[in-house]
């Protein structure tokens, strides 16, 4: 869309700014949909103040070269309103840990007796923790203990899983929001099964996937 050679401002608010102008109104599509800036003088030297506006392939799955301390560069995504709407997609929501019952649990999702409760915990993990968005916490409540295909939150949100078994030992320390369908639980154990990366959380082993996998949400008509 413009090139940053040829395309100069003072901050990465401005430059953000100049994608933004580049959508047709509040529901039309954008032309600009990213944008990176160089904003370090000592850094970026004759390329200070660079402001790359670009139209990404997929901005919910945007290209991206390198990330960490060392990266000179800030960028960011632009999206219409009427654009997010259509997409039914939660950008950024997704799952990202995945544990199946192992030799725990039945298929019925009982715990098997003298058997370990965990590793692997039967559950899939993820968050609806969306880019651009400020979570607001959830209330905690007393609920119903963890059965299969219950969707709980972790602790107050934005992180949630759904459990592959029937977890007593966890009591009520979960608040349950939502349960999957009977049906439907075949994708969840699917979700289980992926490849994962073992991984250490606070003295806990877990298991992270490879690839998260993303959510996409539609909202439901009610009967009349």
């Amino acid at each position: 869309m413009k090139w940053g050679s040829d395309f100069k401002l003072n901050s990465s608010e401005e430059c953000c700014r100049a994608c933004k102008e580049m959508c047709e109104g509040d529901n039309g599509p954008c032309l600009c949909d990213s944008w990176v800036f160089c904003g370090n003088k000592q850094d970026c030297g004759s390329r200070f103040g660079e402001c790359w506006l670009k139209k990404q392939k997929d901005a919910l799955d945007p290209d991206w070269r390198d990330s960490g301390d060392k990266v000179i560069w800030t960028s960011g995504l632009v999206f219409g309103k009427g654009e997010l709407l259509s997409l039914q997609h939660c950008a950024g929501c997704q799952f990202y840990r995945a544990e199946s019952r192992g030799n725990s649990w039945d298929l019925q999702g009982n715990h098997i007796e003298h058997a370990p409760y965990g590793p692997p915990y039967a559950l899939i993990q993820g968050t609806v923790d969306a880019y651009g968005t400020v979570f607001k916490d959830i209330p905690q409540e007393a609920c119903p203990t963890i059965r299969r295909g219950s969707i709980a939150w972790v602790g107050s949100g934005p992180d949630f899983f759904i459990s592959l078994a029937n977890h007593h030992e966890w009591k009520k320390a979960y608040t349950v929001f939502g349960q999957v369908l009977p049906e439907d639980m075949e994708i969840v154990e699917k979700i289980s099964q992926l490849p994962t990366i073992p991984d250490v959380w606070s003295n806990v082993k877990v298991a992270v996937l490879e690839r998260p996998v993303p959510l996409r949400f539609i909202r439901m008509r009610k009967s009349p």
